[in-house]
């Protein structure tokens, strides 16, 4: 990686930065020492797209996995939770009032 100062990546422009980072060089952009943007191309940019959905959902399958009691509930008995019964739902669905 390559790093240059703000000042530095002026001087040198924004075709040297392209330049470096379309050859799978990066570069980091610091501004009083420390380091406040990066540089890079667009095959590693998409990669590590790729690689933070993979993570979310990489996350979501633990987080379901930790919390899954297994317990299921059927049809039958959300529809009573919530007073529902299935006459109630065919009527509807037949009047065309479940869009």
């Amino acid at each position: 990686m390559v790093n240059m100062t703000i000042t530095e990546a002026s001087r040198a422009g924004v075709s040297a930065l392209v330049k470096s980072a379309a050859v799978g060089e990066d570069v980091a952009l610091s501004r009083h020492g420390r380091v406040v943007a990066e540089v890079v191309g667009a095959e590693e940019l998409a990669q590590l797209r790729r690689d933070r959905e993979t993570l979310r959902d990489a996350a979501l399958v633990m987080a379901r996995f930790a919390t899954d009691t297994g317990e299921r509930t059927d049809l039958d008995h959300a529809m009573e939770a919530f007073g529902v019964n299935r006459a109630e739902l065919e009527a509807e669905v037949d009047a065309g009032l479940h869009d």
